[in-house]
């Protein structure tokens, strides 16, 4: 069973198998933060995200390596936005997407997977199954990411989604590691999307009091 799990790593080299178990570790820190609604979300973000690039260029996945630089840039981007605040309130609290962002997310996703399939073709990278693949879950995870970082609930669902689809990909990609960090995401994206919308309808509630 281990080697079945495990066997890719013999021919790794020991500093590469140590950066992935840390971006992981990093990586699962960051979503628990997110679905408490924590800033801390972003900076162990930054850290997984960072590795990862290095990893990922390393292994010759540009996909992946494009969707991790995108995390480290939103990361960013979100870090600044969660700050933001009115007064004493955040301006920007948990709520759920409006149709103008939904078209722009419809937008991101299309585009996205435009900008990567045209990437893969001038690079000739289409030489596996799971190339094509990453087309997909790329503009998946670039429009969640995106979500995240505007605090919206909808954000979950395409994380959901994403990691669902990537926990045998990573597996057959030879990633085991990245493969059950996916896994534990998703579980906590499940319960995310139930926190968030919890918190947004709770919101919604006092409003119309």
């Amino acid at each position: 069973m281990f080697d079945y799990f495990f066997s890719q790593y013999s021919e790794y080299p020991t500093l590469d198998i140590f950066l992935e178990i840390v971006a992981v570790v990093f990586g699962l820190l960051s979503v628990w933060y997110a679905k408490k609604d924590n800033i801390w979300v972003f900076p162990t973000g930054l850290i997984s995200t960072s590795i990862f690039v290095y990893l990922l260029w390393k292994w010759v996945l540009w996909g992946d390596m494009m969707i991790n630089g995108y995390y480290f840039i939103m990361s960013i981007y979100g870090w600044y936005h969660w700050t933001r605040k009115e007064g004493d309130k955040v301006a920007f609290p948990i709520s759920t997407i409006s149709s103008v962002e939904t078209r722009i997310a419809i937008f991101l996703f299309i585009f996205t997977v435009a900008f990567v399939v045209a990437v893969y073709h001038f690079f000739d990278k289409f030489t596996t199954w799971y190339a094509y693949v990453d087309t997909f879950i790329t503009g998946i995870f670039f429009v969640g990411m995106w979500l995240m970082a505007k605090r919206k609930v909808e954000n979950w669902i395409f994380w959901i989604i994403g990691d669902l689809i990537s926990i045998p990909l990573y597996f057959a990609k030879g990633y085991t590691f990245t493969s059950f960090q996916y896994l534990v995401f998703t579980v906590v994206a499940i319960f995310g999307y139930l926190e968030w919308k919890k918190i947004s309808n709770n919101a919604q509630t006092e409003l119309q009091k």
